[in-house]
């Protein structure tokens, strides 16, 4: 890590349960290829040169497993963190943000769902920072047409309408900020939690879409369709398939 800031740090919030994957394990220690998707995930921010420390985020309860699993799988030899998560993603990024050496000037949030991201989306993401954005996203294009609806629970739902496709994308991670925007956001967010006004507020998913509520600039760099996140079972069969993919082809 270099005192101008140059070299990223990634926090990976692995703390939640991960229920629509079923019952068992939280969702970032479940297998793929026989590799737990945290692992994955992990060993793909670790490829990137631009990436020069990984915080995980842990659930309270299993920080020393994490830190065995982790050792366990070959990276023991890379500057790898492990504090514990919160009861939130939010509270866990904030708490892995914590974490990171003030000389830090740049900071990833790779959720632990997405095993696969190619390590060229990784060196895009920081690289953009690196030149000035305050809050970068790597996005796809849609394939499907989108309808916008009025939310009627266990019945048809009226469509509002159907925004242009082009002008839409599908958003992954790792994401990218400058760290003092990201500290910025999460303790204004952490005040608005205080003062019992977030429920006023429409959520926010993921941390571009706080800088977006506080007025800050978000700018898109081209994402990868294997970046996909693993939150159901057929994911997961795919995630399977995209590895055995790699392993054939030697590339991973």
């Amino acid at each position: 890590m270099n005192a101008t800031g140059a070299i990223a740090a990634a926090v990976v919030p692995a703390a939640g349960r991960g229920e629509r994957l079923g019952p068992g394990a939280p969702k970032a220690l479940r297998d793929l290829g026989g590799v737990p998707l945290l692992v994955h995930a992990v060993r793909a921010l670790t490829r990137s040169r631009a990436v020069g420390l990984v915080v995980v985020a842990a659930p309270a309860d299993g920080v020393a497993e994490v830190v065995a699993l982790l050792d366990s799988h070959g990276l023991e030899g890379k500057d790898i963190r492990v504090v514990a998560g919160g009861d939130t993603r939010q509270e866990s990024v904030r708490l892995g943000l914590a974490a990171i050496p003030a000389e830090v000037g740049i900071v990833l949030v790779h959720d632990a769902a997405r095993p696969l991201v190619p390590v060229e989306v990784v060196d895009a993401v920081a690289s953009a920072v690196r030149a000035g954005a305050e809050a970068v996203v790597p996005a796809v294009p849609l394939a499907d047409t989108v309808k916008r609806v009025e939310p009627v629970p266990g019945g048809p739902e009226p469509v509002l309408d159907t925004p242009d496709r082009a002008t839409l994308r599908a958003v992954q991670t790792p994401q990218g900020f400058r760290r003092d925007t990201l500290a910025e956001v999460h303790a204004k967010a952490l005040a608005e939690e205080s003062a019992g006004s977030g429920g006023a507020l429409p959520p926010v998913t993921d941390d571009a879409g706080l800088v977006e509520r506080f007025g800050g600039r978000v700018v898109v760099v081209p994402g990868h369709e294997e970046a996909f996140k693993v939150t159901r079972p057929l994911d997961l069969v795919l995630a399977e398939a995209v590895l055995a993919r790699r392993r054939a082809a030697d590339a991973y």
